[in-house]
Protein backbone atom coordinates (compact mmCIF):
# COMPACT_ATOMS: atom_id res chain seq x y z
CA UNK A 1 0.00 0.00 0.00
CA UNK A 2 3.07 2.48 1.07
CA UNK A 3 4.94 1.10 -1.90
CA UNK A 4 4.56 4.33 -3.94
CA UNK A 5 5.20 6.54 -0.83
CA UNK A 6 8.22 4.25 0.42
CA UNK A 7 9.26 3.39 -2.82
CA UNK A 8 9.43 -0.38 -2.14
CA UNK A 9 7.59 -2.95 -0.57
CA UNK A 10 10.50 -5.07 1.36
CA UNK A 11 10.69 -1.25 3.39
CA UNK A 12 6.98 -1.58 4.27
CA UNK A 13 6.73 -5.25 5.18
CA UNK A 14 9.99 -4.07 7.76
CA UNK A 15 8.28 -1.03 9.15
CA UNK A 16 4.75 -2.52 9.16
CA UNK A 17 6.42 -5.90 11.35
CA UNK A 18 8.90 -3.48 13.52
CA UNK A 19 5.82 -1.42 14.58
CA UNK A 20 3.25 -3.90 15.07
CA UNK A 21 5.67 -6.38 17.31
CA UNK A 22 8.00 -3.53 18.65
CA UNK A 23 11.30 -5.39 17.35
CA UNK A 24 12.33 -7.98 14.55
CA UNK A 25 15.17 -9.55 12.88
CA UNK A 26 15.46 -9.53 9.34
CA UNK A 27 15.30 -13.40 8.91
CA UNK A 28 11.80 -13.17 11.22
CA UNK A 29 10.79 -10.51 8.86
CA UNK A 30 11.01 -12.23 5.45
CA UNK A 31 9.61 -15.57 6.98
CA UNK A 32 6.66 -13.59 8.32
CA UNK A 33 6.01 -12.22 4.80
CA UNK A 34 7.44 -14.95 2.66
CA UNK A 35 9.71 -12.76 0.88
CA UNK A 36 13.78 -13.09 0.16
CA UNK A 37 15.72 -12.32 2.83
CA UNK A 38 18.59 -10.31 1.51
CA UNK A 39 16.07 -7.15 0.50
CA UNK A 40 14.69 -7.19 3.79
CA UNK A 41 18.60 -7.06 5.13
CA UNK A 42 19.14 -4.08 2.58
CA UNK A 43 15.95 -2.12 3.64
CA UNK A 44 16.55 -2.64 7.55
CA UNK A 45 20.34 -1.13 6.97
CA UNK A 46 18.75 1.50 5.00
CA UNK A 47 16.01 2.69 7.64
CA UNK A 48 18.90 2.27 10.53
CA UNK A 49 21.09 4.74 8.29
CA UNK A 50 18.14 7.20 7.71
CA UNK A 51 17.99 7.20 11.27
CA UNK A 52 14.44 5.49 11.55
CA UNK A 53 15.66 1.96 13.13
CA UNK A 54 18.49 1.34 15.43
CA UNK A 55 19.48 -2.18 15.87
CA UNK A 56 21.23 -4.15 18.83
CA UNK A 57 22.73 -7.66 18.95
CA UNK A 58 20.64 -10.38 20.67
CA UNK A 59 22.99 -13.26 21.19
CA UNK A 60 23.84 -13.63 17.64
CA UNK A 61 20.64 -11.95 15.69
CA UNK A 62 21.01 -8.09 14.93
CA UNK A 63 17.34 -6.90 16.54
CA UNK A 64 16.19 -4.16 15.14
CA UNK A 65 13.15 -1.72 16.30
CA UNK A 66 12.37 1.74 15.93
CA UNK A 67 14.26 4.84 17.16
CA UNK A 68 12.91 6.52 19.64
CA UNK A 69 14.89 9.54 18.58
CA UNK A 70 13.29 9.72 15.03
CA UNK A 71 12.05 13.68 15.05
CA UNK A 72 8.92 12.01 12.77
CA UNK A 73 8.30 8.65 14.77
CA UNK A 74 4.95 9.46 16.08
CA UNK A 75 3.50 10.43 12.28
CA UNK A 76 5.08 7.21 11.15
CA UNK A 77 3.53 4.88 14.08
CA UNK A 78 0.33 6.58 13.13
CA UNK A 79 0.48 6.01 9.42
CA UNK A 80 1.83 2.51 9.35
CA UNK A 81 -1.12 1.68 11.92
CA UNK A 82 -3.80 2.94 9.54
CA UNK A 83 -2.40 1.56 6.64
CA UNK A 84 -2.51 -1.87 8.93
CA UNK A 85 -5.97 -1.65 9.03
CA UNK A 86 -6.63 -2.56 5.34
CA UNK A 87 -4.59 -5.58 5.78
CA UNK A 88 -6.12 -9.05 5.43
CA UNK A 89 -7.23 -10.10 9.43
CA UNK A 90 -5.21 -12.72 9.14
CA UNK A 91 -1.98 -11.23 8.83
CA UNK A 92 -2.91 -8.16 11.27
CA UNK A 93 -3.87 -11.09 13.73
CA UNK A 94 -0.78 -13.27 13.28
CA UNK A 95 1.36 -9.29 13.25
CA UNK A 96 -0.46 -8.69 16.55
CA UNK A 97 0.56 -12.25 18.27
CA UNK A 98 3.92 -11.52 19.53
CA UNK A 99 4.70 -15.35 20.44
CA UNK A 100 8.61 -16.19 20.10
CA UNK A 101 8.82 -19.25 21.91
CA UNK A 102 7.02 -22.69 21.54
CA UNK A 103 4.49 -24.22 23.73
CA UNK A 104 5.34 -26.34 26.40
CA UNK A 105 4.06 -29.68 25.59
CA UNK A 106 1.59 -29.95 28.44
CA UNK A 107 0.31 -26.56 28.84
CA UNK A 108 -3.38 -26.24 27.52
CA UNK A 109 -4.16 -24.04 24.51
CA UNK A 110 -6.99 -22.18 26.31
CA UNK A 111 -6.30 -20.51 29.26
CA UNK A 112 -9.30 -21.51 32.44
CA UNK A 113 -9.87 -19.17 35.03
CA UNK A 114 -11.87 -18.74 37.92
CA UNK A 115 -14.53 -17.64 35.75
CA UNK A 116 -14.76 -20.65 33.34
Amino acid sequence: MLEGILGNINKERVLVYVIARGQGYPREIATFFDAPLTPIQKQTEKLETAGVLYSRFVGRSRVYALNPRCVYINELKALINRILEFYPEDVQNALMNNRRRPRKPEKPLTRTGANG
